[in-house]
């Protein structure tokens, strides 16, 4: 079975890819093949195109919060609501989602959805910073114009799965919560290189195994690759 990971960005361009890792699952191990970089949507969508059977883990946000999609008065269903979001201009869609948190409580301005409570992370409506909300608007829409068995919002017989993936969870488990990659070349530290090679050494160590029922087969010379990324962008994917 292959196995994609992608580590997405809402603006892909040479400077900074949506990068792909290709892996190969047997019973008891997942073997690294490559990673590509990815410089356009229109390469990403031809990603989404290729035959199956596969499993591909994206990292940005598939959904909304219902509190988000309630009081926005958007269709209930992720299809519904998705589709909403693909009728508009990127400007639409960020002058919407800023309207709305504009005159609300500190608070109560950015939701999360119940999985990103419980993974910790911030709420897909973030334009700012580490800019999900955008990722969100160029990622899920593409997803909808897909064939894809996207799970759990939109199931179907496709042997193409799409789940949603969260990186910072497996290098959390291996560094807590000490900083391990920048896209600023002047925060790119010995700091962050070292935490890259704690999680390498993690993700390569018998007790991964353990605690996920796998190994990792990644070849040294791709590991150094990983480690050596400051942007992080090949141990996300």
């Amino acid at each position: 079975m292959d196995i994609y990971g992608v580590d997405f960005t809402s603006a892909p361009g040479r400077r900074k890819p949506i990068t792909t890792a290709l892996s190969k699952f047997f019973s008891d191990r997942l073997e690294v093949i490559e990673f590509k970089d990815l410089f356009d949507f229109e390469s990403f969508e031809n990603m989404l195109k290729l035959p199956g059977p596969w499993i591909a883990g994206f990292d940005f946000p598939f959904g909304q919060s219902r509190k988000l999609v309630t009081n926005l008065d958007w269709p209930l269903t992720w299809e519904g609501y998705v589709g909403c979001v693909a009728e508009m201009s990127k400007e639409q869609y960020i002058e919407t989602l800023n309207a709305y948190k504009k005159y609300r409580k500190a608070g109560d301005k950015e939701h999360r959805r119940t999985t990103d409570v419980l993974a910790s992370s911030i709420s897909p409506q973030k334009l700012y910073g580490v800019p999900v909300g955008k990722m969100f608007f160029e990622g899920a829409p593409r997803l909808l114009r897909s064939d894809l068995n996207i799970q759990p919002v939109r199931p179907n017989a496709d042997n193409r799965i799409a789940i949603e993936a969260y990186p910072a969870l497996l290098a959390r488990r291996w560094v807590g919560k000490q900083g391990y990659k920048s896209d600023t070349r002047a925060n790119q530290t010995e700091k962050l290189s070292r935490a890259r090679k704690e999680i390498a050494r993690g993700i390569m160590s018998p007790e991964f195994k353990t605690l996920y029922g796998f190994a990792l087969d990644c070849s040294v010379d791709k590991i150094e690759r990983i480690i050596d990324d400051a942007t992080g962008d090949q141990m996300d994917s």
